[in-house]
């Protein structure tokens, strides 16, 4: 994952969307592997593998995640990739393939890039980003969160009315942690040729993250470390490693449910070691964590909280803050 000029931009693109339910039961997984290739090459990205459960498809990628389910699409995708080349192509699929034709959620999110001026025109800033969104979607809002002196997230979202009766909304929640400053002593694993590949996820501590977690990840050359994982009941999770220490960078993402992240939180925590992350979490109101406020703890071992904020859609409640190492005053 480093490139050949010494800096890879690890923040990701990350793109959600959520078609709504067709009385047949039509299935994004009926899309056929050929079909996402082509769509990827558009991207600048491809498929290294696949894992499946009876919930969803998983899709490792040269640069991050695709996870295909019945009627949710989330492409992830970091360093100059063209995301948002993937939606109209992405959206035509559904409809000819599956019948699907219209979009209930879309989340496209993503924290501020070191090196903008490195992306394609379409990316490079957060309002050409909107442009393209705007073309394709209606009643939709964009939204920074954070320091714009600092690390700060943004989010395009469709402001959408629920339109599920009452009591059959799914429980939906994700939360998702941006790590910067990565302690050296951690991202050595995640170099090509210091240990077996198939010994990370156990040596580092993410194969313990949580219990009965279906693994598929990548060592790649010479540094940098991608994996998905699949549970049960539809959740999924996915991190993302760039070690190098001059732009180090590592994400974790997942939507398992819990009454709290706390504990899970602090685990992630203990692998990476950042010296400063940025977390969000999404949670609708039959998610068993809404609206998700304890997660985000004024102080976190030693990592304290800088900002905090929260925004409440029509159909999730929104939790933003950034942490950052407490420094210890020389005596």
């Amino acid at each position: 994952m480093a490139s050949n000029n010494h800096f890879f931009e690890g923040a990701e693109k990350l793109l959600e969307v959520w078609f709504l339910r067709t009385e047949d039961g039509q299935d994004l997984r009926d899309i056929a592997r050929e079909d996402w290739e082509e769509v990827l090459k558009t991207v600048r990205c491809q498929i290294i593998s696949t894992i499946k459960n009876d919930s969803q498809d998983a899709y490792l990628l040269s640069e991050s995640s695709m996870f295909v389910s019945d009627r949710r699409f989330i492409l992830k995708t970091c360093g100059t990739t063209l995301l948002h080349n993937a939606l109209p192509l992405m959206l035509d699929l559904a409809k000819k393939k599956c019948g699907l034709h219209a979009v209930e959620d879309i989340f496209y999110s993503r924290k501020n890039f070191m090196r903008p001026e490195l992306q394609h025109n379409m990316h490079r800033s957060f309002e050409e980003e909107v442009i393209i969104l705007e073309k394709l979607f209606e009643d939709g809002a964009a939204y920074c969160l954070g320091r714009m002196n600092g690390d700060c997230w943004y989010l395009y979202t469709t402001n959408n009315p629920d339109s599920s009766k009452p009591g059959q909304v799914e429980p939906d929640q994700t939360l998702e942690i941006m790590m910067m400053d990565l302690e050296p002593d951690a991202m050595k694993l995640f170099h090509k040729n210091s240990i077996d590949p198939a010994e990370i996820a156990k040596i580092s501590g993410i194969a313990d993250l949580e219990p009965g977690i279906l693994i598929d990840d990548f060592l790649f050359e010479p540094c940098g470390y991608s994996m998905n994982g699949l549970l049960p009941d539809g959740a999924y999770m996915n991190i993302h490693v760039t070690p190098e220490k001059d732009f180090s960078y590592a994400s974790f993402e997942t939507n398992v449910s819990k009454k709290s992240y706390t504990n899970l939180v602090k685990r992630v925590l203990n692998v990476f070691k950042p010296g400063r992350f940025v977390m969000t979490l999404f949670a609708n109101m039959t998610s068993e964590v809404y609206p998700g406020d304890t997660t985000f703890e004024d102080k976190i071992f030693d990592y304290q909280r800088q900002d905090w904020q929260a925004s409440k859609f029509s159909n999730y409640y929104l939790t933003f803050c950034n942490y950052a190492k407490v420094k210890t005053k020389p005596s």
